[in-house]
């Protein structure tokens, strides 16, 4: 695994280029702290002016006929759905494409949270996301990527805790999934997701913005359940920004507060 050429930098928002089928829209860029959960990871390549990792071969046609978008993908399927793991994260995932799919959109939600700043919540996410072998070094990258320096410039402290009277805020929330490739040991699964981060707070200089990008995830069947092996992420798709009303710090940090997260399942 490689490193790319983006670590450490940090995303701004630039103009889009004319012609576009959105007529230029803007979209919003990636935070920094977004941005380094991929540079940190054990990713095959990583975000921005990086290719998708290398999907290897595998069977995905060979069962279920093909991807499984074609399919009713929100129809029910009499599966046993997934139980809640270690530190709050589902695991038992299904040992199959649907299992698969399950797996990388709810790890997809714990990798691109406000928890993985915390030092003490971060090693409990990498030990219950990822593969046994890659737990020791992917650890490392984070802490050093995640630096009391670093935490500083997003306005939290070394815990990552926001500044009293703020909140930060870190949401992801997956729209779907599509299997690139699928055999009984390895996975390679795109989770299409939409997002809210930044501080909720009067005087945040980083406000609470929203975002859209695609994870690819490549998994591995290990100790009786799907485990990340590495990832990668890229912009979009993103649809045309609407007319919402942007609400106020404290609404946004109320909402943060009040309305819990979703397992999500096949």
């Amino acid at each position: 695994m490689s490193l790319g050429d983006d670590t450490g930098r940090t995303r701004t928002r630039l103009p889009e280029a004319s012609g576009d089928p959105y007529g230029g829209a803007r979209r919003n860029g990636r935070s920094s702290s977004r941005s380094l959960v991929t540079v940190v990871g054990v990713v095959v390549l990583l975000i921005a002016a990086i290719a998708f990792a290398n999907r290897g071969g595998g069977d995905s046609d060979a069962e279920e006929g093909g991807d499984s978008p074609k399919a009713a993908a929100t129809a029910p399927t009499g599966e046993k759905p997934v139980s809640a793991g270690a530190s709050g994260i589902p695991a038992g995932f299904a040992h199959d494409r649907q299992g698969a799919e399950s797996a990388a959109a709810n790890y997809s939600v714990a990798l691109v949270s406000a928890d993985i700043l915390k030092p003490d919540r971060r090693a409990e996410i990498v030990r219950q996301v990822f593969v046994a072998d890659k737990q020791t070094s992917l650890e490392n990258r984070f802490d050093k990527a995640y630096s009391k320096e670093f935490l500083s410039t997003i306005g939290l402290d070394e815990n990552g805790n926001a500044a009293p009277g703020e909140a930060y805020v870190s949401r992801t929330m997956p729209i779907g999934t599509k299997v690139i490739d699928y055999s009984d040991t390895n996975a390679t699964v795109d989770v299409w997701c939409s997002g809210v981060f930044g501080t909720a707070g009067e005087k945040t200089t980083n406000p609470v913005t929203s975002d859209w990008f695609t994870m690819t995830l490549q998994l591995r069947w290990a100790d009786g359940d799907w485990k990340v092996d590495s990832f990668a992420q890229k912009d979009g798709p993103a649809p045309v920004p609407g007319d919402d009303k942007a609400s106020t710090a404290e609404e946004m940090a109320k909402a943060v507060q009040e309305y819990g997260g979703f397992t999500y399942a096949r």
